[in-house]
């Protein structure tokens, strides 16, 4: 209905997009709605054809950034399956995901900086574009997803030491800063690595699935409050200043813990 619509819309507003679009297909595959109008003639077949949406369905759409756009749908469409009982919990679904890309540009500091972490293997076949293109470059990384959920998260590390310098001067580290900051680690790279990886595993994520838990919290032994406190341990507590001289730190803020 239209105040279903209407609730719909003003949960993508709370996780972050400016609106919801959305379409109605009727029996005949002709579709309605607020922007029906701008989606005509073929136009309009191909994206009943591109989405599958059946006689009676919904065509829900948000525009904006990738990244937005991504979660918000997302997260809409597994709320919306979950309240309309299409979600099949006695069900497990693996998905790899592959081809993360390499780089990303970061808004605030007007640079590309690391999609994960800077250590990240690029795929061969995209090393020339490292300078030229990098939002083309893919990562050989990869996750794990089980029903939705990222449960396993890896990839393969870079062993050559000149291709560990190329990507950190990609990211605008001056010669100075790999050597002062990196220099242990190129240098022990140039004498010689074998290629390789890994993959951690979220085990607690897994066993929430396997509990058919709606939240990680559930399994963990100790979770924190949204304020990050440890009701069990009472962390974060008080740090006395022996601690702070040992450790070279100087803090501006009270000795009250926080709460």
């Amino acid at each position: 209905s239209r105040k279903d619509m209407d609730v719909l819309t003003e949960r993508v507003r709370e996780l972050g997009a400016g609106g919801l679009a959305w379409l109605k297909v009727a029996e005949d595959g002709s579709i309605s709605g607020p922007v029906a109008k701008f989606f005509t003639g073929e136009l309009a077949a191909d994206v009943v054809g591109q989405t599958g949406a059946p006689a009676g369905g919904m065509i829900m759409m948000c525009a904006g950034k990738p990244s937005v756009v991504h979660k918000v749908l997302s997260t809409l469409r597994r709320e919306v399956a979950e309240e309309n009982g299409l979600v099949d919990h006695d069900r497990f679904v693996f998905h790899w995901v592959m081809d993360f890309p390499l780089f990303q540009y970061d808004e605030d500091e007007k640079r590309w900086v690391s999609e994960h972490h800077p250590f990240t293997c690029p795929n061969m076949e995209d090393v020339e574009l490292i300078e030229k293109a990098p939002e083309k470059v893919r990562s050989l990384s990869y996750d794990l997803v089980i029903n939705g959920f990222e449960c396993a998260s890896g990839s393969i590390r870079i062993h050559d030491s000149a291709l560990q310098e190329r990507i950190f001067r990609r990211l605008e580290l001056s010669e100075a800063d790999i050597r002062r900051r990196f220099g242990f680690f190129t240098q022990a790279l140039s004498y010689g690595a074998p290629p390789h990886g890994g993959i951690a595993l979220g085990v607690d994520r897994i066993l929430a699935l396997i509990r058919r838990s709606p939240s990680i919290r559930d399994v963990i032994a100790f979770p924190k409050t949204q304020k990050g406190q440890d009701i069990m341990s009472g962390a974060p507590s008080r740090v006395d200043e022996k601690q702070l001289r040992e450790l070279f730190i100087a803090s501006t803020a009270g000795n009250e813990p926080p709460g």
